[in-house]
This record gives structure tokens, sequence and C-alpha cells, in this order.
């Protein structure tokens, strides 16, 4: 269940001395072919990292043949030395692997505004080419952690193809995307344009709507790279639909991992007017660090819920309005429903689900409760 599962893919995890822990930090994940097509959603972030402008460039034309990555660094408001970091990575796995830079995604995780240590670097990189094997992708899907306190895995098959993804992040979990680094690899023959719908379709409601604390990263990056080892091409519904579910299944481990968190919250708005009413509604209750607080006291305060709802230009009608969590409707019709005090909050996973009467759209966001763990972990991060 890795990303080495499909055909064409080799992998591997190793320690380059980046991180003060000591623990793995560099990996390498290579697509054989026959194919090379890729696909890349970035963050939005206007304050982009070096890896993401560099890989911005290497995906414009939908393809990419190697992906770097490495943890204990962003390598983010570096400068150009940060930049030539990025571009000496790029070119050494180009030329251990016989291949152009220009191929080779690069991705970075970690504090922003340190430098990497470029010999520690590129000494990972001649460690990780060496290394590269069929079996890896658990070392490379380790190597890739930062706070995180399991690696993060998923694989999908189809009718003689298979879909295989590693994920990291922990905390700053906000779209788009999330604190995250994702590879995602395929055998299935795909071109470059149903490549890049499939993955934009899978993101859009997975990736994009896990909201846990708000905060937007530097460094996130989703890639798709296909090998079509396989030899099948598969129905694109089809496949968008095996890579949603493994998006969401990365989506949802890196949400049960989130930094000091207690609680894994879904907040389904139904009925909206627009499918982006119920997001626009959905977030601003997952932004809410008043609720959040109540969930973590294991308080069941719908009055903060309604209150974030009225922050939005979603339509609805106040007085309408309807609220549960974990199936208990403690709001009818904007007026006290049934008992709050039925509403257990002692299990991790917490249900909240708000009617908005307005139409017949739908959306859930994912979010967490915000605890002391998650303040002291923040708190405390670059010391």
């Amino acid at each position: 269940m890795t990303i080495t599962s499909p055909q064409g893919f080799r992998a591997s995890g190793v320690t380059a001395g980046l991180k003060a822990s000591g623990t793995s930090d560099v990996a390498l994940v290579v697509n054989d072919g026959p194919s090379d097509v890729a696909a890349c959603v970035y963050t939005s972030n206007r304050c982009k990292a070096n890896p993401v402008l560099w890989s911005e460039q290497v995906t414009a034309d939908g393809r990419a043949k190697a992906v770097v990555l490495n943890s204990g660094g962003a390598n983010c408001y570096t400068g150009p030395e940060g930049f030539q970091t990025t571009h000496a990575s790029a070119e050494l796995v180009a030329e251990r692997l016989g291949m152009g830079a220009i191929d080779v995604v690069v991705c970075s995780t970690g504090l922003i505004g340190d430098q990497l240590d470029r010999d520690k670097l590129s000494a990972g990189i001649e460690r990780a080419a060496d290394a590269l094997s069929a079996g890896g992708g658990t070392a490379a899907a380790e190597a890739i952690m930062t706070t995180d306190t399991r690696s993060k895995e998923s694989e999908r098959s189809g009718d003689g193809w298979t879909v295989g993804g590693m994920a990291k992040g922990a905390g700053m979990l906000a779209p788009a995307l999330a604190t995250m680094l994702v590879v995602i690899t395929t055998d299935a023959q795909l071109d470059s344009a149903v490549a890049d719908r499939a993955l934009r379709a899978a993101t859009r409601v997975t990736f994009d709507r896990l909201d846990s604390d708000g905060c937007m990263s530097t460094n996130d990056t989703v890639l798709l790279m296909s090998s079509g080892a396989s030899g099948v091409k598969p129905d694109e519904a089809v496949f968008t639909a095996r890579l949603t579910e493994v998006c969401h299944d990365l989506a949802q481990q890196l949400l049960s991992d989130a930094e000091g968190a207690n609680h894994d919250i879904a907040i389904e708005v139904v009925n909206a007017a627009s499918e982006d009413d119920a997001v626009e509604v959905g977030r601003s209750v997952a932004r809410s660090n008043l609720f959040k607080a109540a969930v973590f006291g294991k308080d069941p305060n719908w009055g903060r819920i309604l209150a974030s709802v009225g922050t939005t230009g979603a339509v609805f009608e106040p007085g309408e309005l309807d609220v549960a969590m974990n199936g208990v409707w403690i709001c009818r019709g904007g007026e006290p429903g049934d008992s709050r005090e039925l509403v257990d909050l002692n299990e991790r996973e917490v249900s909240v689900t708000v009617d908005l009467k307005a139409g017949t759209e739908s959306a859930t966001i994912w979010t967490n409760d915000l605890t002391h763990a998650y303040v002291h972990e923040n708190s405390a991060y670059s010391t």
C-alpha cells in the first residue's frame, strides 16, 4: 500500500542529517515509464517557497520523471541561495538518473527562513539514488514527516491498474491545499489533460476542504505521476473516482494526525442555495476558535456555530436554521431543540450538521478542536 505499488515506480528514504532528530529526511520517487505524464496543484499562498517556484516550471508541460523531497527545512524566504539549492537538487537527481533537471519536481518542508545545508542535502540525494527500489515506498513516506507522528499512505485499484499515494502534514492544515506534501502514482495510461482534470477534481473535494487551523502553507504540493506501465487506459470518470478515494483517505489521515487534536470534526452543510454557499458556511464554522475550543471542552455550544454561520454571505433565513451535533438536533428553526445534554462528545469523531433550508446543495469541511497541546507545539516550533 505505497507509492511503489503501481508498476513503473521506485522510491527511497534516507537520512541526510537535515533534522536534529536524526530521523530520515530525504525521499526520492522515480517514474521509470514508459510514460512520464504528470499533473500538479500547488499552494495558492502568494508567498511561495523556492521548490514551488521551481516545480511550477517543471510541471507546466504536464511531464515529470522524478520528485525529490526533503524534510528539515522549507527552503522558503531563503533568497537566491535557496533557489540555487533547489536547482542544484534537481540537477543532481537528473545527473544520477539520466534525465533533465527540468524533469525533476522538488519539494521541501520544515521551518521557513533557514537555509538548507546544501552539502548534507546533496549527500542525502546521492544516498537516496543508490537506495531506490520497488519496495521503497514506505521509507519515502517516513522521510517526509515533520511534526507528523506517523506516515500516511494509501492505495486503490482499478481493472488492471493501481493508484498509490503518500502524504505528510500535521499543522497549518488549510486550503489551498493544506500544509502538506503529497505524491500520488499510477500505472494507468493517462494523457496530461486527463491527469490534470482528475487531480483538480479530486483535490477540490478532499484536500481543499481540510481546514484544521485556518493557516495556509507556502510549500503545499500535490503531484500525480503516471507511468502507463499497466498498459490499461481507464475511463476518466472511473479513474477520477479512485484517485479521489486515495486523496480522501490521505486527507483523513492528515486530519487524524493534526497537531494536538483530541477531536476530528466533520461539518456538513446541507440544503444550501449553492455548493459555494455550503463551503463558505462550513469553513466559517471550522475557523471559529470559540467553537473549536468548545468541542475541546466537550461543550455542545450550538450558539457559537450559528454565530459563525451569520458572518457569511450565504443565502439563508436566520430564524429557520437547524443545527445538529452527533445526530442530536439541538437547534430547530433558530430556537433551542433537543437538549444539548444528549450530545456525547467523549469520542474522537464529531459530526456537525447545519441545515440552511435554502436549496439542495451540500458540502463537508473537516477540522479539529483547539487544544492546549496545539498551542504548546506551535509556540515552541522553532525553539
